[in-house]
């Protein structure tokens, strides 16, 4: 099957494994005479109709993959869920029993190093820099003229990097923001530093921890073109993500 990614399920009966390295799936929620379980968050409508539509499957979701406990479901945890689900089911979602996980069955998760789309990542363009690995992404792929609110759509620009640390834990990342140079230093500086962090959320929302980041606005003071055309400015307008102590070679399928 294609969508082992990061998960190698076992399904057997009396199954034990290390904690650290096994997870028991939550079969107990969403039984008959249970209170109706309602979902809700950005992520609720990524998931499998076979997964919203019954109370069996929200309460999957909600008991397995809420991560942080706040009640909502993110399109990361949505993911996550589909993924999981695809797996158990074999192909059959649409005939999933779900009263046989009240049979005695245990599902067993062991986790290892997850996978990556290296052409979507050889597609970022990374190049060789003094610090490591860097790819530059232009202010309108990313955000309005003078805003630091993501445009819809920059996430999905975003989601195989995110795919990538999330497969590659150890690597550590910097964020660094750049304008051009109109309006003051104080508006540039602060401007690309709010850009930087926007991109960090991005990343923390998709489910990479963010302490893994470090964040900065150079405003002006960092150009690439000139700033003396608009097509200088355009250009001079940025972030740049540098993932450090890693080779550029790493994603050109050399």
């Amino acid at each position: 099957m294609g969508i082992k990614r990061n998960l190698i399920l076992l399904s057997m009966i009396g199954a034990t494994a290390s904690p650290a390295l096994a997870q028991n799936w939550d079969w107990s929620g969403g039984r008959r005479g249970q209170p109706a379980i309602r979902l809700v968050g950005a992520g609720v409508p990524a998931l499998y109709p076979e997964l919203r539509a019954s109370n069996r499957g929200r309460a999957f979701v909600l008991r397995n993959f809420d991560r942080n406990r706040d009640g909502r479901i993110q399109p990361i945890e949505a993911r996550e869920a589909n993924r999981a689900f695809e797996i158990l089911a074999d192909g059959r979602r649409d005939r999933f029993d779900w009263e046989a996980r009240d049979r005695g069955a245990v599902v067993v998760v062991r986790e290892g190093p997850g996978r990556w789309d290296r052409g979507a990542m050889r597609d970022y363009g990374f190049r060789q820099t003094r610090r490591g690995a860097t790819m530059t992404l232009a202010e309108e792929v990313l955000f309005a003229t003078d805003s630091a609110v993501l445009r819809p759509g920059a996430i999905a620009k975003l989601e195989p990097l995110a795919d990538y640390l999330r497969a590659t834990p150890g690597v550590r990342v910097a964020i660094d923001g750049h304008t051009d140079s109109r309006g003051t230093d104080a508006h540039n500086n602060a401007l690309s530093l709010r850009r930087a962090d926007a991109v960090r959320a991005a990343f923390d929302q998709m489910g990479v921890t963010r302490a893994r980041f470090s964040t900065q606005g150079f405003g002006e003071r960092q150009p690439v073109a000139t700033n003396a055309t608009a097509e200088g400015m355009r250009r001079n307008r940025r972030v740049e993500i540098t993932l450090l102590g890693r080779r550029a070679t790493e994603f050109d399928g050399r």
